[in-house]
């Protein structure tokens, strides 16, 4: 399955149904009056946040969602059915925005969450509404209300605990099938991770979190390099940062100040996070060159970095138990809801 994380839809609620204009036709009855029924309100737009998705690729195929239009009032004051509504499903953790793309009007990010993006029009009266003592057989009624339209974008941050960082080649895919079950495509090439990966670690029944693998970053990726920044919104919503280095390259203290300056030029609190910074594929390096380049780091970001490598497995769980830490911190924080929580709903 492909992943695709931004799409543009066309949405309209239905239009209500249109009242009917009619009059009771019986034997012995010769003025019966008028009996036109109500037209049914049309089919509204909704969204709904579903687990088991994590790309949206179904939109790129269908781009239009129509509601149904109510049906019509009938004779013998027969109202009009209401029209089918349009239930958009989304992956957890996917924005809606203006048509500018960058005011959020919802954010699903909750399993299950429901939301009323456009309300269907309501059915047009039936001329039985319209009788009176001066009007004892009007010959109208109201046509049905218009529904609503817009463009609207979806965009999908994806929800993970933990964030993984680095420049490419740091390993953060090796990283990541060590640390979880989850198969990420591994090469000895720059830029081999295209789009966001996801891992779910176990430490224990009770100890359970998420890491999100995105593409790596290189020295001006904030003004469209390489990949640009387009993934960091996938690590918006991270409890931390695993800034992952690479041990094998020379300038290790370089490495870390691009990585750095590219989170503060994105900008979204990303450069505020809580970071763990680790230094990867020990395995490839001798003590004293591990303890050489450790000791660099930490003289640049003011912490000792924890050694580790994917390959091996050394200082894994170390770090994933850091990790942890740091999660545990988030949640309770939180008390058991994110932030995402307090945006109101959207009231079309």
């Amino acid at each position: 399955m492909k992943f695709l994380d931004q799409a543009k839809i066309y949405i309209r609620s239905g239009n209500g149904g249109a009242g009917s204009v009619s009059f009771r036709r019986e034997k012995f009855i010769p003025n019966g009056g008028p009996d036109g029924g109500d037209g049914g309100k049309g089919g509204d737009v909704w969204i709904e946040a579903v687990e088991g998705l994590n790309t949206l690729i179904d939109y790129r195929y269908q781009q239009h969602f129509k509601a149904q239009t109510g049906h019509h009032g009938q004779g013998r004051q027969m109202h009009g059915g209401k029209g089918e509504d349009v239930v958009l499903k989304v992956p957890v953790g996917t924005q809606v925005l203006d048509e500018d793309k960058e005011t959020v009007l919802l954010d699903m990010d909750t399993p299950g969450k429901v939301e009323l993006l456009l309300k269907g029009g309501n059915g047009g009266w039936g001329n039985v509404r319209f009788k009176g003592p001066t009007n004892q057989a009007p010959a109208y009624a109201n046509p049905g209300q218009e529904g609503q339209e817009r463009w609207v974008w979806l965009r999908l941050k994806l929800i993970a605990d933990i964030g993984l960082a680095g420049l490419p080649n740091a390993g953060k895919s090796t990283f990541l099938s060590a640390a979880s079950a989850a198969k990420p495509k591994i090469a000895d090439y720059p830029f081999t991770t295209l789009a966001p990966n996801l891992g779910m670690v176990d430490l224990s029944p009770t100890e359970r979190f998420v890491i999100a693998d995105i593409p790596g970053l290189i020295e001006g990726a904030s003004e469209g390099a390489g990949l640009g920044t387009r993934f960091l919104g996938h690590v918006e919503r991270s409890a931390s940062l695993i800034h992952l280095i690479d041990g094998t390259q020379e300038d290790v203290v370089q490495a870390y100040h691009i990585i750095r300056g590219e989170l503060e030029a994105y900008g979204e609190g990303l450069a505020d996070k809580a970071e763990i910074l680790a230094l990867n594929k020990i395995d490839a390096l001798t003590p004293e060159e591990r303890e050489e380049k450790a000791a660099a780091l930490e003289a640049v970001a003011g912490r000792r970095p924890m050694l580790v490598s994917g390959v091996s497995g050394e200082g894994v769980p170390a770090l994933l138990r850091a990790a942890w830490a740091e999660v545990k911190k988030t949640r309770g924080a939180l008390g058991g809801d994110s932030e995402a929580d307090q945006v109101s709903g959207w009231q079309p």
